[in-house]
């Protein structure tokens, strides 16, 4: 949403808290796995791969762009487990909340969550 500085007053003033409300969401695809798939098949799996981050990213987590306020940022890794499931992983420190909101939304489209300790992850002092 772009605002005309230039309006009226409570319009700008409106604008300001839209802005000031808005949550950065990123879903990244990660193409590097702990195996080699074929050639022909990896280059499938990265463009489904790219497909699916694409979609979590503006459609299914479209509403968190509303919660927190304009330096909060979620950022979700997507890859491939040995068994070619797509995984996800909360990277960054994220209320409970939206922790538990984007578990439901990958749980239901069928993605698995992603537990290693192999990837750099910056969560807090857990």
């Amino acid at each position: 949403m772009v605002c005309n500085y230039f309006k009226q007053k409570a319009d700008g003033f409106v604008c300001l808290l839209i802005y000031l409300f808005f949550m950065t969401v990123t879903v990244l695809a990660i193409f590097e796995t702990d195996f080699r798939p074929d050639l022909s098949l990896g280059k499938i799996m990265n463009e489904r791969l790219k497909i699916a981050a694409a979609d979590l990213q503006d459609i299914h987590l479209q509403s968190l762009h509303s919660v927190g306020q304009r330096s909060d940022d979620l950022v979700v890794y997507m890859s491939y487990n040995p068994k070619y499931k797509i995984r996800w992983r909360v990277v960054n420190d994220v209320p409970e909340d939206v922790e538990h909101f984007v578990a439901q939304v990958c749980g239901d489209l069928g993605y698995i969550h992603w537990k290693t300790a192999t990837l750099n992850v910056f969560k807090g002092s857990e």
